[in-house]
C-alpha cells in the first residue's frame, strides 16, 4: 500500500496540526465504531494511513482535479476519533457538515480546505455503496454543492498530492 509515497515524510507536524487535528492512533474497536456512527466502510487504505498517523497536516497540499481545473488545497486530514474537532465524529466532522452546512449526504468528510468550509473533500459512496470503494471528491459549498472528482481511490490521492511549485503555481 502506498507504493509511490513516502508516509514517513508525508506529515507537517506543526504545533497547531498536533494540537487541531492529529489523535493516537485508532483501535480496531474506535474503528468499528467509527464506521457505525458514520455509516460507511472506511477505505483500507485511509486506515492503513491513520494507523500510522491519525490525522493531520500534509506537507503537499495541493491536488489536481480530474477535470483539469485549479487544484484543490487541502488544509488537513480529519483522524479516525471523535476528541478533537478535525476528526472524522468530532465537533467539525461529518455530522456536522451534513447538518450545519447542509453539505449532501455522499459519505464522509476526510480533509477541510483553506476555503474555511465553503468547499470540503469527501469519500464518496454514490456510485459504489456504503461498503464499497469510495472516489474522492471536493464538493464546493458556493457552486450549488458542485462535485469534483479528484481520484478514483483514496490512495489515489494521495498520490496525487503535490507543492504549489509542482502543481504549476509558484
Amino acid at each position: 500500500m502506498f507504493d509511490k509515497v513516502d508516509l514517513t515524510d508525508f506529515w507537517d507536524d506543526s504545533e497547531y496540526a498536533l494540537e487541531e487535528y492529529v489523535s493516537e492512533p485508532p483501535t480496531d474497536e474506535l474503528i468499528h465504531e467509527t464506521e457505525e456512527e458514520l455509516g460507511y466502510k472506511l477505505p483500507e487504505s485511509y486506515i492503513y494511513m491513520m494507523k500510522r498517523h491519525n490525522g493531520g497536516m500534509p506537507k503537499k497540499t495541493f491536488c489536481p482535479a480530474c477535470d483539469g481545473s485549479f487544484p484543490i488545497t487541502i488544509e488537513g486530514f480529519y483522524g479516525i476519533g471523535r476528541e478533537k474537532s478535525n476528526t472524522l465524529c468530532g465537533e467539525m466532522g461529518t455530522s456536522f457538515w451534513l447538518e450545519e452546512w447542509e453539505y449532501p449526504a455522499i459519505g464522509v468528510v476526510i480533509c477541510d480546505t483553506v476555503s474555511a468550509g465553503h468547499d470540503m473533500i469527501f469519500l464518496d459512496y454514490t456510485q459504489c455503496g456504503r461498503r464499497g470503494e469510495p472516489c474522492v471528491v471536493d464538493v464546493d459549498q458556493e457552486a450549488d454543492y458542485r462535485k469534483t472528482l479528484l481520484a478514483d481511490t483514496f490512495e489515489e490521492f494521495i498520490e496525487k498530492l503535490c507543492t504549489a511549485k509542482e502543481a504549476g503555481l509558484e
